[in-house]
């Protein structure tokens, strides 16, 4: 007996310390992500040549008034160093839960194809020594990783995908982000989240970036606004919301929406932090003639209502977005569209990228000149709104219909796109005859013209396909990286799963007067 009680006393004492007392509270935001005299968030970007210069940003708490950067080349020997020191110039940044000092620094006249060390701090307080190593002059083979959609959950779920990226790639040349790199672009915290996943490696793997609507959308403009549903009968129904609660439960954070039909029919939805509807009530069925049944369990932006949201005024990129890059400003038609609308050239290959959110028809001029100038071997562009779309509700009409053109005749060698949060890949698809598909999409892939398009999604926020005929390859609920080598003819790309599993691959060839060359060697 005393056995079996002091085996059930110590399965007690086991529980109450796996299951501790609700009253342990959340460890705030304001604190968790407050800044201090050291440095943090220390990023490298490009806003000028990749060969001569190297920017990097970084973020101090408003009592370091001035920032400084030793940069020396690196040598075998770090007490050997013999650094030069520069100044940084500082921002001062409020956000939504604290105030803070925003530091940046571009270094000038480096040498090419050259391994430096810098630090960055305010003369004591500095970080460790990183490196980075400028581009060659020559088109070199090199590579880097691609990433769609962080946007959710990112230091719990997002953080594996980029460090199991990095453990495949540890010598690639930088990062590109095709956008949503967070949910709300205001928030502190989650830019917080975002840069804690890469970490210490932001500071030498520098960041090319295009930006989603994530980084141009308010949440706070939801309220009160309306939006445009499709009922059972494929009209319109008009709704607007009144009001969403954000509350925490064993599951994660629970989102629930009021919202009121334009027939005074109040209706009430919940849903969870990947968008997945949990519950709703009767009145749906009454405003949409959906029922309940038809909708638990479905994503809210891919369900049967196909959710449009119409926002009254032009949204407007975070404010962190500058704050914390530094991207080339290069005579762009609309001073809005400065660093998020502009071109880098790396070894070779030419890095455009567009901005999907924001002043579209504006860009077409530059897009051409930018395409006309372009002497490199290689052309890759990026922007976060595909123009062929995995999901039926997530079309890009305007963005084919504008931009498409312009790609297809300079031969635009590889797109880059995120959105969609899932996987999608262009590619010969034989005879299969495409049905029930925009306008458009049956070139998805034209081997006369050679372009491959890429949706991706690295992030655990997750649709289904729902349109997908067009495509080569297709996952749904698949956190992926890409990693791309590039040499002189060739450029081989692969898709990995979070656990680092290939998933896709194919190989383009460069040909003299002729389109790329396709070659399928994936699984």
């Amino acid at each position: 007996m005393c056995k079996f009680l002091c085996s059930l006393a110590f399965f007690f004492s086991l529980t109450l310390l796996s299951h501790p007392e609700s009253s342990i509270e959340k460890y705030p935001a304001e604190i968790a992500h407050s800044p201090s005299p050291l440095p943090d968030r220390v990023v490298l970007t490009w806003n000028d040549d990749p060969t001569t210069t190297q920017a990097v940003n970084w973020r101090t708490d408003v009592s370091v008034k001035a920032g400084l950067a030793q940069l020396a080349i690196a040598n075998a020997n770090g007490r050997a160093l013999k650094p030069d020191e520069f100044k940084a110039e500082t921002s001062y940044f409020k956000s939504d839960i604290n105030e803070a000092h925003y530091h940046s620094l571009t270094f000038k006249n480096l040498q090419p194809d050259t391994l430096y060390a810098y630090r960055v701090g305010d003369g004591v307080n500095w970080t460790e020594y990183y490196h980075f190593k400028t581009a060659s002059s020559e088109e070199e083979p090199f590579s880097f990783i691609y990433f769609g959609d962080a946007q959710n959950e990112v230091r719990t779920h997002w953080s594996r995908v980029f460090r199991e990226a990095f453990r495949d790639a540890p010598r690639a040349a930088f990062a590109l982000y095709a956008g949503d790199m967070v949910n709300r672009k205001f928030s502190d915290s989650e830019w917080g989240e975002w840069h804690q996943g890469p970490d210490w490696v932001n500071g030498t793997l520098p960041v090319i970036a295009t930006p989603g609507n994530h980084e141009y959308f308010n949440y706070d403009q939801r309220f009160n606004t309306e939006f445009y549903w499709t009922d059972k009968e494929g009209d319109d129904v008009e709704v607007t919301l009144t009001s969403m609660v954000e509350e925490e439960n064993d599951q994660g954070k629970v989102y629930k929406m009021s919202l009121l039909a334009s027939d005074s029919e109040k209706i009430t939805i919940e849903f969870n932090d990947s968008g997945v509807i949990t519950q709703t009530d009767d009145q749906i069925e009454v405003v949409t003639g959906f029922s309940k049944k038809q909708l638990l369990g479905r994503n809210l932006y891919g369900s049967p209502l196909y959710n449009r949201q119409r926002i009254p005024e032009q949204a407007s990129l975070s404010n962190h977005w500058r704050m914390q890059f530094e991207f080339p400003v290069q005579n762009v038609p609309d001073p809005a569209l400065a660093e998020t609308v502009y071109y880098i050239d790396y070894q070779g290959v030419r890095f455009i990228s567009l901005d999907s959110n924001n002043a579209k028809e504006s860009q077409v001029e530059w897009l051409k000149k930018v395409l006309e100038s372009n002497k490199n071997f290689w052309t890759i562009v990026t922007f976060h709104h595909p123009m062929f779309s995995p999901g039926s509700d997530r079309d890009n009409p305007e963005i084919r219909k504008l931009w498409k053109p312009i790609l297809d005749e300079f031969k635009v060698d590889l797109i880059l796109s995120g959105h969609d949060h899932t996987y999608a890949r262009t590619g010969q698809i034989g005879s299969k005859k495409i049905m029930n598909i925009p306008e458009g999409y049956e070139k998805a892939y034209d081997p006369n013209i050679g372009t491959v398009n890429v949706v991706s999604v690295s992030g655990p926020k997750m649709y289904k396909i729902t349109k997908g005929a067009f495509a080569k390859r297709m996952a749904e609920d698949t956190q992926l990286y890409q990693i791309v080598d590039i040499k002189k003819d060739s450029l081989r790309f692969r898709a990995y799963t979070a656990t680092g599993k290939l998933y896709d691959e194919f190989l383009l060839k460069k040909r003299k007067d002729q389109p790329n060359l396709l070659i399928e060697t994936g699984p």
